[in-house]
Parts: C-alpha cells; sequence; structure tokens
C-alpha cells in the first residue's frame, strides 16, 4: 500500500483509501469474501449472543444438528452436506473454513449482523489463541461509538484508529460514518486483520486499512479519533481476545489509555470501552484513571453503560473478591489549541 504525506508533520503516514482492494486478499480470504456475499443475497442474519447463552441454546435436544445456514454460520452447528448448495460448499472449502465432524461438517467460522452490515468472525467456542472474538460487547462498543459521533463534529476526524480491532466492527463504524475519515484498524493478531479486510471490502469501506501494530507503536501521527474494546478478564490460558492482565484485567486497558493520551490531534478524543471489577462497593479502575487523566490538557467524563456483565467469571477463583463486572465507557478529549 502507496503512502499519502501531507505537509502537516502530525499527519505522517496517511493511508491511501482507494487502493484497499480484493488483491490486498489472500486468495482464502477473496473466498470467504464471497461467501459473505452470497450470505448477504441470501439476507442471512444473526445476532450474536454471550457464550454463556450460546452454549445454553445449542444444548437443547433440538439444536444438535444445522437445519438452516442460521444454525451454521451463527449457531456454529454441525451441518450435513446437503444442506448447502454447491456453490457455498466450494467457496467454504476454498476459503479453508470447513472441519469434517464424523459425517457432518462445521464451519470454522460465524457470520453476524452489524447494523446492515455482516462481520465475519471466529466460531463458537472461541478457544483457539487466535480467536477473533464477536459479541454483545461488540454491539455496546458500537453504541458508544455512536454516541461520541452524534455529539461531536464528525466530518472534522481526518484520521481515526481502532486499537486492537478484532474483527473491525469499530474501525467499520467510524468508516462508514465518516467516509472523509482515513481509518487505521490496527491489531497483533494477523488472523483479525484478515478478518477486518474482509469486512471492510463486503462492507464497501474503501477508507479502511488494517496493519499490525502493538497498540500504537507501529503507527505514526496523531489521531483524530482513537477507539478501542480491549480484553478485560483474567484468562487462566491467557487467550489475547479475553485476558486483560494486570489487576483482575485492567492491564491492557490502562496501555491503551497511556499509549492514546500523547496521540491525540488536538481537539481529539479517545473512546475507550471495557469491563471493570468491582470490589467492595468502589470502581479500582476509575481511581487509576483520575491519576492518569487529571492535571492534563484534556477534558474526560466516564460511565457505566452496564453494571453487570459476564456474571459467570465470578465463579472463577481469580474473582473471588470481586462483586461484579460492569461495562464501562470512557472519553477523554485533548484540548484544542488556543
Amino acid at each position: 500500500m502507496s503512502e499519502l504525506r501531507h505537509a502537516d508533520p502530525h499527519h505522517a503516514r496517511l493511508l491511501n483509501p482507494q487502493n484497499l482492494s480484493t488483491h490486498e486478499l489472500s486468495p482464502q480470504n477473496q473466498a470467504l469474501l464471497q461467501l459473505g456475499q452470497l450470505l448477504r443475497e441470501e439476507n442471512y442474519r444473526f445476532i450474536t449472543v454471550t457464550p454463556l447463552t450460546h452454549k445454553r441454546v445449542n444444548t437443547r435436544p433440538e439444536n444438535a444438528k444445522a437445519r438452516s445456514l442460521t444454525d451454521i454460520f451463527g449457531w456454529s452447528r454441525p451441518f450435513d452436506r446437503t444442506l448447502v448448495d454447491a456453490r457455498m460448499f466450494a467457496l467454504m472449502e476454498q476459503a479453508g473454513v470447513l472441519e469434517a465432524q464424523g459425517d457432518s461438517w462445521l464451519s470454522r467460522v460465524r457470520w453476524s449482523s452489524f447494523g446492515d452490515q455482516l462481520l465475519v468472525h471466529s466460531r463458537y467456542p472461541t478457544e483457539a489463541a487466535d480467536a477473533v472474538f464477536f459479541g454483545p460487547d461488540t454491539y455496546r462498543f458500537a453504541q458508544a461509538i455512536d454516541a461520541h459521533l452524534a455529539q461531536t463534529h464528525a466530518a472534522g476526524i481526518r484520521r481515526a484508529v481502532d486499537i486492537g480491532c478484532g474483527a473491525g466492527p469499530g474501525a467499520l463504524r467510524i468508516a462508514t460514518a465518516c467516509p472523509q475519515a482515513q481509518v487505521v484498524a490496527v491489531d497483533i493478531n494477523p488472523h483479525a486483520l484478515g478478518f477486518t479486510r474482509v469486512n471492510a471490502l463486503l462492507a464497501g469501506a474503501s477508507n479502511l486499512e488494517a496493519c499490525a501494530s502493538n497498540l500504537l507503536s507501529d503507527v505514526e501521527g496523531e489521531f483524530d479519533l482513537i477507539v478501542s474494546n480491549p480484553p478485560y478478564l483474567l484468562d487462566p490460558d491467557e487467550r489475547a481476545y479475553r485476558h486483560g492482565g494486570g489487576e483482575l484485567g485492567a492491564g491492557l486497558s490502562l496501555a491503551i489509555v497511556d499509549a492514546a493520551l500523547s496521540r491525540l490531534a488536538p481537539g481529539g478524543s479517545l473512546v475507550l470501552y471495557t469491563g471493570v471489577a468491582m470490589r467492595d462497593g468502589a470502581d479500582p479502575f476509575l481511581a487509576r484513571l483520575g491519576a492518569a487523566l487529571n492535571g492534563r490538557d484534556l477534558q474526560w467524563s466516564y460511565r457505566e453503560m452496564d453494571p453487570d456483565v459476564f456474571g459467570e467469571e465470578l465463579l472463577e477463583p481469580a474473582y473471588a473478591s470481586v462483586e461484579r463486572i460492569a461495562a464501562v465507557v470512557l472519553v477523554a478529549t485533548r484540548n484544542k489549541a488556543s
């Protein structure tokens, strides 16, 4: 991909939105894109639920085998070869997303509805170390971005980045709402970046570029909008899509705040959606944020979007002292130069 360079040094290494094309995809991901296009033609829709709800629904006896495309690509149920036509089966083979299970087959990917778009991501259960998660947190993250864009001058957003983009929903939300913006989606997981490129092309978001970066270390310049929905749980297996590290899973969220604040353009904002383990009626993440944000040249707000998420995690030993896990939204905006 060629680079656009502007006289403004704060906007170095801007990406050329016109160069996004299927040529950037591997042959497997080109087939995956065609599969998404075919599903869209079939008016496929699926709202992805929490893993616990998914498990409960799938364990019902009548749901042992797939009976529809939604069962195959949404609920991740085994299916008979006769349930899909030859074209769809061939695309699944070409995309490398078919897995044999006895006399049946499984799809290695799921497709989820995201407004009018379809996004591809990892199948249920997301057990692999490089799994790419999508779920109710994703929908809440999108709501946080929408709320911010509704309160700001979206046309003034020239450059944006989604840190830890996963399947790319945050970056896509910005790219479609701000077609004038150059949007960068970064992740350390190559699997996530591949999904993001497929999803961007399927959505027609030619102003979005996915690239490998550990936080913002491998991209340059300042941003008018930085968003992130990082993992925030303590995962015994330390899977990248779940494990936040640090104290009760807050480590990565705090690292993102630290990395983002120095990269905001004047008037630029960080929108962070994350989860916080609450103890003794107190919010330890908010206390850490106060020390990091107060006294800086910015304005910030903080709110609970949902007071109780992933309650099943409280059964784990690491959460023995935790009362609840809350979904929270931080918005920090750098003051404009006077």
